[in-house]
């Protein structure tokens, strides 16, 4: 479904996120990802990126996220991904204001396909602009689980 990067013919780690100077997400700006899988005998898991200042308005995030693999058709899936709750607060990292979440988005590790994948990330949210967002984008790891 979504992918990983090439680096010294092992693919460890795929990170990239797009930077939103004005911290204001409009639903018109859709990042885009692309990047080559040569190892198809990992697992991976893929995780959303997102980081935003403590004065976000919600504990949650709707977004679009749509995957082009090797071969395929695009593939849209709309994800509520939870950022807080009301016991725990911020569910991500912080430091000082700045909060960083990075939500699973797989449910369990799958396996991908030799070639390039691309993934395209568009904010669904009632705001528009969605305001105090800082970056989204996209991590793609070899699975931890055995």
């Amino acid at each position: 479904m979504i992918a990983a990067t090439a680096s010294c013919n092992t693919i460890d780690l795929y990170e990239k996120t797009k930077a939103f100077p004005t911290h204001e997400w409009k639903s018109s700006e859709k990042p885009t990802f692309t990047f080559q899988v040569t190892d198809t005998t990992s697992l991976y898991d893929v995780f959303f990126v997102f980081r935003h200042t403590d004065a976000y308005n919600f504990n949650n995030l709707w977004v679009n996220i749509t995957t082009i693999a090797p071969g395929d058709t695009a593939r849209t899936q709309p994800l509520d991904l939870k950022l807080a709750d009301n016991q725990n607060g911020w569910l991500g990292s912080g430091m000082d204001d700045i909060f960083e979440h990075r939500v699973k988005i797989t449910a369990t590790p799958i396996k991908l396909k030799q070639g390039k994948y691309s993934f395209t990330l568009q904010q669904i949210m009632r705001e528009e602009p969605l305001q105090h967002v800082m970056n989204a984008g996209i991590r793609v790891e070899k699975s931890k689980q055995p």
